[in-house]
């Protein structure tokens, strides 16, 4: 039976904000304000328990990005209405409410939450709503990236190839002229949501770093930009701020990857802009992996490694989650995530191998810890990554590249400066063994004041140990195979 919906061709459409929380550049919001209609903009805290759940640091990034959006549409004459719930039985309670006819959403490409859309679509369909689904969190939709044979791409060099071919994305929609808000639309605060940690509140360290919304993300892009020319040299040192940071903003879809693409090349061509360019295509390439694999949160994209002798070492991981593991560099990269939400590319490699090989834990334990701890934790980058680091993705590092943390940390932290902003309590040993604080001699050691053991933990593993055994492991799947 259909709900009683308002035949008046002014009728309000509702615009569903879920990853795509900015004004700008938004084809719903702009399909939806060029009506003529009433529009309620709309975010639904999801309670219904069938996708995966945010993680605690995107949680708190979530907070501060509704904050902004709502900032923002208030500046604009509008309203962001927030509900907790089931979001069908959301959408038709203000359906119900207000008489709206329509209601518009940009896509999403995890499994999980396809099956969301497309049942609530369906649904609504049926009783006479006009539900439409947009782009937006894309440059290209990922069916429409495939091989000469028409099959999915799996090698990211063929991908970004054939992505690129004749990409010319249109141009970055503006702030369309939003109509004023209905007041009559019940609303809970954002408070109500509770997404903030409170007891103990360990995001201390976020609010120094992070501006989430879309202000933010405009004035982080620009920044970065000034330097893009830089950025295939810079990019790989984590003492340095060479990254654009922009990930949790295109994450929450606080920028758009069009806008992003615009705004470089504006730029002068150079090696920094290709490279930077491709790592948008390497984000492109992860959706593409998540749409076509969609147990890649779960499941090994190679089934020979659903055979893999993976250990259970509680002590290890705890160890490797504190940054404890007796190695800086790993030990700076886990420290600055739980200080910060956030960790360096490269260091996001190092410390990924040294759990998944030097350690021998199962992928899957980094990727939760990241889930929760990242603030740009993201269904398609973060468990694609770590399947790539792993060796069990499509287009995955050889299982049996394992990364030295030493000679990693004299390269890409050379003077040790990044070590020694993480790990203070080693900071005065010479920078010749900052990277091996066990290779200083004991005066050494002992005019930094520091104890192996006690003050600073000894290696929880030997490296030519954990690589050897990484290898064996390794070794014996291809025997069994």
């Amino acid at each position: 039976m259909s709900l009683p919906i308002s035949a008046d061709p002014n009728a309000p459409i509702i615009v569903w904000f879920r990853q795509d929380l900015r004004l700008s550049d938004h084809e719903a919001l702009t399909a939806a304000c060029e009506s003529d209609s009433p529009v309620i903009p709309l975010y639904v805290w999801d309670i219904s328990g069938k996708s995966r759940e945010l993680g605690s640091a995107s949680r708190w990034w979530l907070h501060h990005s509704l904050a902004a959006l709502s900032k923002d549409l208030d500046g604009h004459g509008s309203r962001l209405v927030i509900k907790r719930g089931e979001p069908l039985a959301i959408l038709r309670d203000i359906i119900k409410e207000t008489g709206a006819r329509s209601v518009f959403w940009s896509r999403r490409y995890d499994a999980a939450e396809r099956d969301i859309d497309a049942t609530i679509k369906s649904a609504l369909k049926d009783e006479g709503i006009n539900a439409k689904s947009f782009a937006g969190h894309l440059l290209r939709e990922p069916w429409t990236v495939r091989s000469k044979s028409d099959t999915p791409l799996k090698v990211f060099t063929p991908f970004w190839r054939a992505h690129s071919a004749n990409l010319e994305p249109g141009d970055p929609l503006p702030v369309p002229k939003i109509p004023a808000a209905m007041t009559n639309v019940q609303s809970l605060t954002l408070d109500d949501l509770d997404l903030l940690p409170r007891k103990p509140d360990w995001s201390a360290g976020f609010t120094p770093v992070w501006a989430p919304g879309e202000a933010g993300a405009r004035e982080r892009l620009n920044q970065f930009l000034e330097n893009v020319h830089a950025y295939g040299d810079l990019r790989n040192r984590p003492d340095i701020e060479g990254t654009s940071r922009l990930s949790p903003h295109l994450r929450f879809g606080e920028i758009s990857p069009r806008q992003v693409w615009h705004a470089a090349m504006k730029h002068p061509q150079s090696e920094g802009r290709r490279v930077f360019l491709s790592e948008i295509g390497w984000r492109e390439f992860s959706y593409n992996l998540l749409f076509y694999n969609p147990d890649i949160g779960r499941e090994n994209i190679q089934e020979k490694f659903d055979a893999f002798p993976w250990r259970e070492d509680n002590a290890a991981l705890k160890a490797w989650q504190r940054g404890e593991t007796g190695y800086p560099i790993v030990d700076a990269g886990m420290r600055q995530l739980w200080q910060t939400g956030w960790m360096h590319n490269r260091l996001r490699m190092i410390v990924g191998s040294f759990l998944v090989k030097h350690l021998l834990l199962d992928w899957r334990a980094g990727e939760s810890w990241f889930w929760d701890t990242l603030v740009d934790a993201d269904p398609a980058s973060n468990t694609a990554s770590w399947q790539w680091i792993a060796g069990t993705g499509a287009d995955a590092a050889p299982y049996f590249r394992v990364f030295n943390p030493m000679t990693q940390g004299e390269k890409f932290d050379p003077n040790g400066e990044f070590v020694r902003r993480y790990c203070p309590e080693i900071s005065d040993i010479p920078v010749k063994t900052i990277h091996k604080p066990w290779e200083s001699g004991p005066l050494s050691l002992r005019q930094a004041n520091i104890t192996l053991g006690e003050t600073y933990p000894n290696p929880i593993v030997d490296h030519a140990f954990g690589r050897q055994r990484a290898l064996d492991a390794f070794q014996s799947l291809k025997k069994a195979s």
